[in-house]
C-alpha cells in the first residue's frame, strides 16, 4: 500500500497529509524555480542569499550552510563561487583559522535579496484569512513533523521550540523559560535566534 496510490489515500488520512503536503513542496519548488530562472539564479543560490541575510554571521560559513540545507560542503562551495562570480558574496578570512571563511552579502547580494524575497508570498496569501487560532494549530502539527524528521535523522538541526532546551510543555500548552513567560500556538518559532539545542536525556 502507497502513500501515492489515491485509492489507498481514500482510506488513510495520514496517507493524504503526506500527499498534500508533497503538493505544497511541490508549489515551492515551482514558486523558487520561478524566481531563479527570472533572476538568472538557482533556487539553492537564492537560498543561501536569503539564510546569509537573515541569519548571524557564525551561520555563513560552509560547513554550517551544508548541514543547514543538508547538502554536500562541496555542493555549497560550487553554489557560493558562482555567488562570488556575480558580485553578490564575497569572503572575510578567519584571523584564527585561515582555513576558514565568513561570507558577507555585497551591496549587490543585499538587492538582489530584495528582489527575491517574495517569492513564497502567494503562499502567505493562502494563510492570511485563517483565523489566528488556526494558523497556531496548523504551525504546531507541522512543527512536530519537523522535530521528528530530525530525530530520525531525515534533516539536520532545527532551531525550533520543541527542540530547544528552554521549551517546556506543559499542562496549559507551551512555556519558554528564556521569556519566562506561556506561549501560545500562533507565538511558536520556528526558526528562533535565541535557540540552544536540548541535550537528549
Amino acid at each position: 500500500m502507497s502513500i501515492f496510490d489515491p485509492h489507498a489515500q481514500a482510506d488513510r488520512v495520514e496517507f493524504r497529509v503526506i500527499a498534500a503536503l508533497e503538493r505544497l513542496s511541490e508549489a515551492f519548488r515551482v514558486l523558487l524555480w520561478e524566481k531563479a530562472k527570472k533572476f538568472g539564479l538557482s533556487p539553492i543560490q537564492i537560498q543561501l542569499l536569503l539564510f546569509i541575510r537573515y541569519h548571524p554571521e557564525e551561520y555563513s560559513r560552509v560547513s554550517w550552510l551544508a548541514q543547514e540545507f543538508n547538502l554536500t560542503p562541496p555542493t555549497i562551495s560550487e553554489a557560493i563561487k558562482s555567488l562570488e562570480k556575480k558580485g553578490l558574496l564575497t569572503r572575510r578570512r578567519d584571523l584564527i583559522d585561515t582555513r576558514s571563511h565568513t561570507l558577507l552579502l555585497t551591496e549587490l547580494g543585499k538587492e538582489a535579496v530584495s528582489k527575491v524575497s517574495d517569492f513564497a508570498d502567494v503562499m502567505l496569501q493562502g494563510l492570511m484569512p485563517l483565523e489566528k487560532e488556526e494558523k497556531g494549530f496548523l504551525l504546531e502539527l507541522l512543527m512536530r513533523l519537523i522535530a521528528h524528521l530530525q530525530g530520525v535523522g531525515v534533516i539536520g538541526l532545527q532551531r525550533m521550540c520543541f527542540l530547544c532546551a528552554f521549551y517546556r510543555r506543559t499542562e496549559d500548552g507551551h512555556f519558554c523559560r528564556l521569556l519566562k513567560k506561556p506561549l501560545t500556538g500562533e507565538q511558536l518559532r520556528i526558526d528562533c535566534p535565541e535557540h540552544v539545542p536540548r541535550k537528549e536525556e
